[in-house]
């Protein structure tokens, strides 16, 4: 056969242990995943409604413009129907943007630690791979203004940071567009958006009408608590989304997801409360982590990355003998860490107390 040379070592992504699996090989009774950062309050009732509700054919293909959802976002967002693009999760956009801009010669810049499909999508397509480590968990956007060059296509910004939580602020967002030359396309990808709290973010809406060459991506799987169904979409300026487009496949939203993702866009209340819960569980595992002495980032996201300054896989074995899914460092960047996803009250205690006793069993300080 005659693959492409660059994938010949390349691994299929990697997910967290599912639930079932767990079950199977603990034959524990009650297991919490928090390793995927999924919403643990599951997802609006309004989403939920329409679900159960839905008569239609379902031999019938869905909406290729996905007429609804582009109006409903059109409205929530105050941009125009042109500018929204959408995709099987925002996963499928990064797709997009790597299959329509990168190839041999050309070379894309990004963070490291961060989201591996930045780069996982950039060595499928032969590119150059610039990456620029974290200071502090954070951007080093200076340094990442360095290795930008005349072959340099594309710019991935992941603000909250994923695995470390950490946002860019407007002020230094800013300073670092001014920069960057108008013909490299800027990617904010905002998975995390709707959880953040900080003052000082930036508002991507009017980022974009300043920046044509800045696309912003978000998702539907995260707060609004519909990853099963995988809707995705990016927003940015026109002429950016209609040179995207030809790349998207047809019909790549499915017609349940995107009468879930409407019906959960009308529900902002639903996701205020999220936020609200989320804020809440950050403060227990601050607390958690200050009275035991253990280092982790402050989070914008769903998430938390504590560094235990242990062996990682460990730590991740022992939790989920415990119940407890979480992701090991060792597969994000941070060997020592682990990264946990904000669940409830209840879920939030239990994986904590665990914590509790492995530091004690341990004797872990820092």
């Amino acid at each position: 056969m005659k693959w492409k040379k660059q994938i010949t070592n390349l691994k299929a992504y990697q997910p967290g242990r599912s639930i079932e699996d767990v079950r199977k090989e603990y034959g524990l009774e009650k297991i919490v995943k928090l390793a995927s950062n999924e919403n643990p309050f599951g997802s609006s009732n309004r989403a939920k409604e329409w679900i159960q509700s839905y008569g239609s054919s379902y031999a019938i293909y869905p909406d290729g413009y996905i007429t609804d959802l582009r109006s409903a976002l059109s409205e929530s967002l105050n941009v125009e129907e042109k500018q929204l693009i959408f995709g099987n999760g925002s996963d499928e956009l990064i797709l997009i943007i790597s299959r329509a801009m990168l190839e041999p010669g050309k070379n894309t810049v990004m963070a490291t630690p961060t989201f591996p499909q930045y780069r996982h999508n950039a060595t499928v397509e032969g590119a150059e791979i610039r990456e620029v480590p974290l200071v502090d968990g954070a951007h080093d956007l200076n340094a990442m203004l360095a290795v930008i060059d005349e072959q340099t296509a594309v710019v991935w910004l992941c603000s909250p940071n994923n695995p470390t939580g950490i946002h860019i602020s407007n002020n230094d967002l800013v300073q670092f567009l001014n920069k960057v030359p108008e013909d490299v396309l800027v990617v904010l990808d905002e998975a995390y958006y709707e959880y953040v709290t900080a003052d000082d973010y930036y508002n991507a809406v009017e980022i974009v009408e300043k920046y044509p060459n800045v696309l912003v991506l978000r998702t539907f799987s995260k707060i609004y608590g519909l990853a099963s169904f995988r809707v995705g979409y990016g927003f940015g300026a026109e002429e950016v989304v209609r040179a995207l487009e030809p790349v998207r496949e047809p019909f790549n939203i499915n017609t349940l997801g995107k009468g879930a993702a409407i019906a959960a866009l009308s529900d902002q209340a639903f996701v205020e409360k999220c936020r609200i819960e989320n804020k809440k569980g950050l403060e227990q595992f601050y607390q958690f982590c200050q009275n035991e002495n253990i280092f982790y980032y402050p989070s914008e996201g769903n998430f938390i990355l504590i560094d235990f300054k242990c062996n990682s896989d460990e730590l991740t074995q022992y939790l989920m003998e415990k119940g407890y899914i979480v992701r090991s460092g060792n597969a994000l960047g941070f060997p020592g860490a682990v990264r946990v996803t904000v669940g409830s009250q209840e879920q939030n205690e239990g994986v904590i107390q665990a914590m509790k006793s492995f530091v004690a069993e341990k004797a872990i300080r820092q």
